[in-house]
């Protein structure tokens, strides 16, 4: 999105159990670990978004759906939301 303030500014999606597209938009080193996210990267890249898992909600089609904070970061949509329920198979340990 812009590389001011240093490290930069970027925007990520991912998409919840219900097939419903997000966006979260935070510096990039929040995103990554390493330096992946400059403005010479070829987009779209993968990345991770540290979260807590807050319970379960049910299994559909043998993959569980929890519900996810992604607040250890403090990141959250444009309009403020962190809490998401996902895929189990969405999660890393």
């Amino acid at each position: 999105m812009d590389d001011e303030p240093f490290p930069g500014i970027v925007e990520v999606q991912f998409v919840d159990a219900a097939g419903q597209r997000w966006s979260l938009i935070d510096k990039s080193s929040i995103f990554a670990q390493f330096a992946e996210l400059t403005p010479d990267s070829v987009y779209p890249v993968k990345v991770t978004v540290a979260c807590e898992v807050q319970g379960d909600i049910e299994a559909t089609a043998g993959d569980e759906v929890l519900t996810v904070s992604t607040s250890p970061d403090g990141v959250t949509t444009p309009d403020g939301r962190d809490t998401f329920a996902v895929k189990q198979s969405q999660l890393i340990p």
